[in-house]
């Protein structure tokens, strides 16, 4: 893992190769800066989201293929049933939507009570303030740049606004929450998304879809760390 201070990216899987997860993976496994710190897998129910992508097997067969921390994103309906077993399994960072639940404290705190941090993720049309006050009961904040459901879409700058919020809060108190943002990250859009305050970069086609992925995580992450520097 990076220190505190370096921004981390977190390759996603559904931009990958889904029949080779297990060199996917590897890909952007090796020692030093090619190194991802986490590997963002999206799992998503038709329901919730209108695709269907994986479950709970396939994440359980990347964390035996792989020592990178996982960080799973449940674009998925009843969180409180589905997500604990997320942590239980023994992915790092488990993040629910806001949107899919009336009680996103009690889910919160039985994903740690599984082992998991756990994580809120909002929609670009979902509003900040009615999660501020919870801040302090989960780990991460996934902030979405896009309408979650499909990869490839188009970056939203307008969201980064929820990010500057939460940067300042989190910045003025004691607070240990990591902010997160998905969706249309790449070398276009990750600096203005550093500038902002985002701790972590979700980047799927920018990684994936490179000649080599470790070498596109290793310049997204310097590239954030510079304009990062910039916008303190």
């Amino acid at each position: 893992m990076t220190d505190a201070n370096t921004p981390m990216i977190a390759p996603s899987i559904l931009s990958a190769d889904f029949a080779n997860l297990a060199a996917e993976s590897a890909a952007v496994a090796h020692p030093g800066p090619t190194r991802a710190d986490w590997l963002h897998v999206d799992v998503m129910d038709a329901h919730f989201v209108p695709n269907l992508t994986l479950g709970l097997p396939v994440v359980e067969s990347l964390l035996k293929a792989t020592d990178i921390p996982i960080d799973c994103h449940l674009m998925i309906d009843d969180p409180k049933r589905w997500a604990p077993p997320y942590a239980e399994a023994g992915a790092y960072n488990v993040t629910f939507h806001a949107e899919a639940t009336d009680d996103p404290v009690d889910v919160a705190r039985d994903i740690r009570a599984a082992g998991g941090k756990a994580g809120l993720a909002i929609k670009p049309k979902t509003p900040l303030e009615p999660y501020l006050e919870i801040l302090r009961d989960i780990d991460t904040l996934l902030v979405m740049s896009v309408e979650p459901g499909f990869g490839g879409q188009k970056f939203i700058a307008e969201v980064l606004e929820k990010v500057r919020i939460v940067r300042t809060i989190v910045d003025s108190s004691d607070l240990r929450l990591l902010v997160e943002i998905d969706g249309g990250i790449n070398a276009d859009t990750i600096e203005q998304a550093a500038e902002s305050g985002v701790d972590c970069f979700v980047a799927g086609s920018a990684v994936y879809g490179a000649d080599d992925p470790g070498k596109a995580v290793a310049a997204l992450r310097e590239q954030a760390a510079t304009a990062r520097a910039r916008g303190h």
